[in-house]
């Protein structure tokens, strides 16, 4: 196994090969629209829903003309484990949070079952829904699904499928095994890969399923696979074996056979805690920008195996007792936690496609927390438990992100929207024009080289410097007249007479001088 400084190397140099820092979007490219209610519907109809859901961009296409086209399949309740289709209102902002602020959406299709039963009653579900045209020799667009529960009977089963559009005749096919791989790690969220992006990388591969098996059970962080079920059969024969696939993300090593997959903690996801919990993803992009977006409940503190007041169940006895109600569920608890959706770089998937670095790899490049923007936010963990966000879906034509908040509006779903801007996070002149726009540098900690991405709007004369903590200037990376576009510079870690400088925590310095405006991030150096 490389050493950590190796690893550092190979992931630098392989992302140099296969993209850009400068064409990934983030969490300041995300503006908060809003949210919108779900109609009533039935007697279960959206309580305790919202795990799964996809974007239709053919959805209601009678539909009033307000700038929010489309449709959205969603799962409903819990129990009943079924599918419906509807409309997607204006999103609004309720200062007061206060539901009745809000529009609420109207039904397409109502709930029906769209797997014919194939995967019998289940426990605690996990489930993935995602909408894609017609591939291969298929004649009509599909609705992709994967169904499995949190602790499974046997640690491989068929969990995938599809299903025609028409939910009153969904004509379900699968399941389908997913090969070599544990239910585990494969069946929960599911979304689209952009085409050009899969065309380089995952030929025919045009889907992504994942899921985080809280614990350690699906290894230490979030996983995510690229499949396309298609080129194994028009349909695959039921409980066949889906064979097309590339893993893009696992943090640790599945073994031949193995329920539980084998890690370490060179393996990590960074910040990765036991009671975390990834519920939802998406493939964003916007123009040339993109990036990977994973959704969920992020453990603070410790975090610890037991229950959620804080007793801390032993892997030999004498065992405790029980607590009282409520909490007398024994799993995965921490602290306090916080919502938060993490951003990951596709050109690192891409490295780990084309074999270049190992599935553990890549790491999240930023995040952003959105506790501020939900109904019920949660930071007491039992409550986090079951009042959590569930699904993701994205609209891809127009950049708005929809997220789902579980049991907001009494026991029922809220949607939130944010869509992608293309403004910039850093200061802006008096002009009231944002010059340009500084990324945060990779890697991150680093040790012998990271790059530095920006991008400038305009001709300009820019300074690139690197100030240490007592914002001196150690190094001037460049400095002149610029032209537009996105730029790319490598610091050694160095100061202005080459000298090796010591750990700690430096700062990344851009500024225009005709607008005195900067925009400085911060970097860590590790000998």
């Amino acid at each position: 196994m490389k050493t950590p400084l190796a690893m550092c190397a190979a992931i630098f140099i392989a992302v140099l090969a296969y993209g850009c820092y400068g064409e990934l979007l983030h969490s300041d490219d995300l503006q908060y629209l809003g949210a919108f209610r779900l109609p009533d519907e039935g007697e279960y109809g959206w309580n305790y829903a919202g795990f799964a859901a996809t974007f239709y961009p053919g959805g209601d296409p009678t539909g009033p003309i307000d700038g929010y086209p489309g449709s959205i399949f969603a799962l409903g309740h819990d129990h009943l484990q079924e599918v419906s289709e509807i409309t997607i209102p204006v999103p609004i902002i309720s200062p007061s949070q206060n539901v009745n602020d809000l529009n609420t959406s109207q039904t397409l299709q109502g709930f029906h079952d769209i797997t014919g039963g194939m995967f019998g009653d289940l426990e605690q579900p996990t489930a993935g829904l995602a909408y894609l045209s017609a591939q291969g020799a298929q004649t009509t667009e599909k609705l992709h699904f994967c169904w499995g529960q949190m602790q499974n009977s046997q640690d491989f089963e068929p969990s995938h499928g599809w299903c025609e559009m028409d939910l009153s005749n969904p004509q379900p096919a699968g399941p389908w095994y997913f090969d070599g791989y544990t239910n585990y790690t494969t069946c929960d969220y599911m979304f689209e890969i952009p085409e050009a992006w899969a065309s380089q990388n995952t030929p025919g591969q045009l889907l992504v399923t994942g899921r985080f098996r809280i614990g350690q059970w699906g290894g230490l962080g979030p996983t995510l696979f690229a499949y396309g079920p298609w080129n194994d059969g028009n349909p695959p024969d039921p409980n066949s074996t889906l064979e097309t696939l590339t893993p893009l993300l696992l943090y640790g090593i599945q073994m031949p056979g193995a329920p539980e997959i084998a890690t370490d903690d060179s393996m990590k996801m960074n910040h990765f805690k036991t009671a975390d919990d990834w519920s939802g993803g998406a493939w964003l992009t916007k123009g040339n920008r993109s990036a990977v977006v994973l959704l969920g409940t992020k453990a603070l503190g410790n975090s610890w195996y037991g229950f959620a007041d804080g007793t801390v169940w032993p892997e030999k006895p004498p065992y405790p007792d029980v607590p009282p109600w409520p909490y007398d569920d024994r799993g995965y608890w921490s602290d306090s936690t916080k919502t938060q959706v993490l951003f990951f770089d596709p050109s690192e998937l891409a490295a780990v496609a084309g074999g270049d670095i190992p599935t553990w790899a890549p790491q999240p490049y930023d995040s952003l927390d959105i506790d501020e923007y939900l109904f019920d936010p949660v930071f007491d963990p039992y409550r986090a438990k079951y009042h959590f966000v569930g699904a993701t879906c994205f609209d891809g034509a127009n950049g708005f992100i929809y997220i789902f908040e579980r049991r907001a509006d009494e026991e029922k779903c809220l949607v939130h929207v944010w869509s992608i801007t293309t403004g910039s996070g850093t200061n802006e002149p008096e002009t009231g024009v944002t010059p340009f726009k500084l990324h945060q540098n990779y890697p991150n900690p680093f040790r012998a080289r990271t790059a530095i991405c920006y991008q400038i709007a305009q001709p300009m004369h820019v300074r690139l410097t690197i100030l240490n903590a007592a914002d001196q200037v150690v190094k001037e990376l460049s400095a002149g007249y610029q032209r537009p576009g996105a730029h790319r510079v490598i610091w050694d870690g160095t100061n202005q007479r080459g000298i090796a400088l010591a750990s700690g925590v430096y700062f990344c310095r851009i500024h225009d001088r005709r607008n005195k405006s900067h925009a400085v991030k911060p970097m860590l150096l590790l000998r």
